[in-house]
């Protein structure tokens, strides 16, 4: 049987688009039908891209995002600002109890990842502020993006998706200025996002709400704060990701958690066994998850227990995007065959674990090896296709 492929999204783009986003970035002159123009090119040959190296649900890379995975939702949205720290003093992109551990790791790391206050590749992060209501204002680009995408898939036999932020990963640390508390803002960017959501499946193709800061704020929490302090937290940012998906067919979407796609110790990052109760409340059709890594590979297990619903996929990380050694092919189909059997072969679409590039610029792998991986991922699942096809396996009883 055939074994779908797909990955999270967000490719390495090009140096022709890159020094476009970098302009916008710097808020310098450029020639906006030039920038179309390389935008679409970009997207029309990455998508062959993809197609060649054998993947069945592809991206447009991300590449219609002028700003990071998640920070570019906040040029699409009215009533924020974004404040810009003028102290000259070096803000570290990441914190938590794994930066405290590792503290000369991550003051080395930091400078080698283009993060912030590393100069001109690194952008800027800012403070972002809820001035005023919170309002999905940027039709013509999600527009713009879907136009991109569905003219390149045409004719290739693929199917395409669109990453998009969740509710409880825009602007985490904003300040809030409008709204009367943190709740109310979170439902009226929840609103806004449905706006995003509904746009991206009504043209026909598939929806995945990225939710990286859902998991890695337990490191920001916990200590002092508990599990279920951290787990009462979650619980209400589940729910504001359930306002967003209202009317979103469930068929039509995933949610994709990470624990963060910067390749570090992560040593305190949250067990998917305390949380899996919570992500699979998600209504979406997919659960695209991290079992690639050292870190949470092992976490295959949790799938013995717990029960995949009726008409779910599970889309696990087969890849990883945090190592530049490319995985074997039969690696990828043992991984791919250990979850079958248990959830079933038609409920597994093979993924990575995130994206290659965690915004325009700054990459994990190489482009070579990201191509490579993702020939590999193809490579693994027609394996493990062909291992059901000649000894069907039962699904495991509850």
């Amino acid at each position: 049987m055939k074994i779908l492929t797909t990955h999270v999204g967000s490719l390495v783009r090009p140096p022709e688009l890159l020094d476009f986003l970098l302009k916008q970035q710097n808020h310098e002159a450029y020639n906006p039908r030039e920038y179309d123009e390389c935008l679409k090119r970009s997207v029309d040959d990455v998508v062959r891209r993809q197609k060649e190296v054998g993947i069945d649900i592809v991206s447009d890379g991300e590449y219609g995002k002028t700003m990071s995975w998640s920070r570019y939702v906040l040029e699409r949205m009215s009533g924020l600002e974004e404040r810009q720290d003028n102290s000259g003093g070096f803000r570290p992109a990441i914190a938590g109890k794994d930066r405290r551990d590792f503290a000369e790791f991550y003051d080395e790391y930091e400078g080698s990842q283009g993060f912030a206050g590393l100069g001109k590749m690194a952008g800027r992060l800012g403070t972002w502020v809820i001035t005023g209501p919170i309002k999905y204002t940027a039709q013509s680009a999600i527009q713009r993006d879907i136009a991109n995408l569905k003219a390149a898939i045409q004719g290739k036999g693929v199917k395409g998706f669109l990453p998009v932020v969740a509710p409880a990963s825009v602007a985490p640390n904003r300040k809030d200025e409008f709204y009367k508390n943190a709740e109310d803002a979170l439902f009226a960017i929840a609103e806004a996002l449905n706006v995003e959501y509904k746009a991206v499946v009504d043209a026909g193709l598939y929806v995945q709400v990225d939710d990286a800061f859902l998991t890695s704020s337990y490191d920001l929490m916990v200590p002092p704060k508990t599990l279920k302090d951290y787990r009462k937290w979650a619980q209400v940012r589940i729910e504001a990701l359930n306002h967003a998906l209202k009317g979103i067919p469930e068929e039509k979407s995933r949610y994709h958690l990470c624990w963060g796609s910067w390749n570090g110790p992560h040593t305190n990052d949250v067990a998917i066994k305390d949380i899996v109760d919570l992500v699979l409340k998600v209504r979406a059709g997919g659960y695209s998850l991290e079992m690639a890594n050292p870190r949470h590979e092992h976490e295959w297990r949790v799938w013995e227990k717990v029960k995949l619903a009726a008409g779910k996929k599970l889309v696990p990380g087969l890849i990883s995007h945090s190592t530049n050694v490319v995985e074997h092919p039969e690696l990828v189909a043992e991984r791919i065959v250990r979850l079958a059997k248990l959830v079933g072969p038609e409920n597994v679409i093979a993924s990575t674990d995130c994206g290659f590039a965690q915004g325009p610029f700054a990459r994990r792998v190489h482009p070579a090896i990201q191509w490579a991986k993702l020939r590999s991922l193809s490579e693994g699942a027609k394996i493990a296709g062909r291992s059901f096809k000649a000894s069907p396996v039962k699904r495991r009883k509850k």
